[in-house]
């Protein structure tokens, strides 16, 4: 199966964004082709969950899974941290009060 490259799953994800009206925008850019993507859906009230593409084992399937959640301080520290590991990866920040994200969508799998 084709894989996406990281530069256009991205473009099309933030454009389901818009439709939705979900604001959202890019922190941090990385590698086109295959840059890891974390996703930060900062809710508006002091908290905030920071989402990673993680494989699970017992299907064989690639989900997104909470990487850290509670704080915004605390959260952010934690992106900071995979910043360092890997200078490839993309940031995407979300501003949702409802805490939408449209990450669960089949269509962006």
């Amino acid at each position: 199966m084709t894989r996406l490259t990281t530069e256009i799953w991205i473009a099309a994800y933030l454009t389901r964004l818009r439709l939705a009206t979900i604001p959202a925008f890019i922190v941090q850019k990385g590698d086109k082709t295959a840059g890891a993507v974390l996703v930060k859906l900062n809710t508006l009230d002091g908290a905030a969950c920071c989402f990673h593409r993680s494989f699970d084992l017992a299907s064989g399937e690639r989900q997104w899974a909470v990487l850290k959640e509670g704080a915004e301080p605390e959260v952010d520290a934690s992106i900071g941290k995979q910043k360092g590991f890997d200078p490839d990866l993309w940031v995407i920040e979300i501003e949702d009060r409802d805490g939408r994200h449209l990450l669960d969508d089949p269509s962006l799998s």
